[in-house]
């Protein structure tokens, strides 16, 4: 063994390498979204407005 393992570090590499795949997964999926919303003609963020309108009825 040429030196002394850091099992510390590689379990927090291991986490880090997990998480950064985790994020550019939701990424991906949130854009395929998007891009299927845009092709059935509807916008996202006209939605998310308007999800946002109706919520803040209710609570009234």
């Amino acid at each position: 063994m040429a030196f002394k393992p850091n099992y510390n570090f590689q379990k927090a590499e291991r986490s880090r390498a997990k998480a950064q795949k985790k994020q550019e997964k939701l990424k991906r999926l949130q854009d395929e979204a998007a891009k299927r919303k845009a092709e059935r003609g509807e916008d996202p963020e006209t939605e998310e407005a308007g999800e946002a309108a109706e919520t803040s009825t209710d609570e009234a």
